[in-house]
């Protein structure tokens, strides 16, 4: 994505309790005399702040202009994850423009191919075999949080669908006592002017 030298940049991350997220990212500065952006940023970093779904701030850093941050979730829920240049220029003339690409990774551990190359056949698939056990337990831990995430919604759809019936019902009840005191009230006028 694109942002201004002193803008300021959030993502939003649905995360589980308890799940690592790694995020990797590269600043590009764009170059007004080549037209173009350079490969790298000299001389620029970038400030990562994460904070947890209760304004919690999990994660307040200033990296290089090429870097990785990681941190471990604490509650389920949306996490934000903001990404802010450290450039010292006045925001009158931090008019430069940098392209920053992100990868985020959620509940991902990945397997170091050196190491594995470095054991044996034995140790290599025993390995490998726990890294896929550890997947499988994030995975199941993925679910129970959109499982815990469905019911919540769930609930909230009941409330607010006995909230409708109960409202329409208020309603309906004042309509016809309005209806009942206008037409006695008519009828009383009627009788005073003697029209009846």
């Amino acid at each position: 994505f694109h942002s201004g030298e002193r803008e300021e940049k959030c993502i939003i991350e649905d995360v589980p309790t308890d799940t690592l997220v790694i995020g990797n990212y590269k600043v590009q500065r764009w170059d007004i005399h080549k037209q173009e952006f350079l490969e790298s940023a000299p001389g620029l970093g970038m400030f990562v702040t994460v904070t947890t779904p209760s304004a919690e701030v999990l994660l307040s850093k200033l990296y290089g202009p090429q870097g990785t941050f990681s941190f471990t979730s604490h509650l389920s829920g949306e996490h934000i994850i903001c990404l802010q240049s450290n450039s010292t220029r006045f925001v009158a003339f931090a008019g430069s423009k940098l392209r920053i690409h992100l990868d985020i990774r959620v509940g991902e551990h990945f397997l170091d191919e050196s190491v594995v190359r470095a054991k044996d056949k034995v140790n290599e698939v025993n390995f490998r075999l726990e890294h896929l056990i550890e997947q499988v337990h994030h995975i199941s831990k993925e679910q129970n949080y959109e499982r815990e995430r469905e019911e919540k919604f769930r609930k909230t759809s009941e409330e607010t669908n006995s909230n409708i019936l109960w409202w329409a019902i208020v309603q309906t009840l004042i309509l016809i006592s309005i209806g009942i005191w206008q037409i006695k009230s008519l009828r009383d006028f009627f009788i005073s002017k003697k029209l009846v």
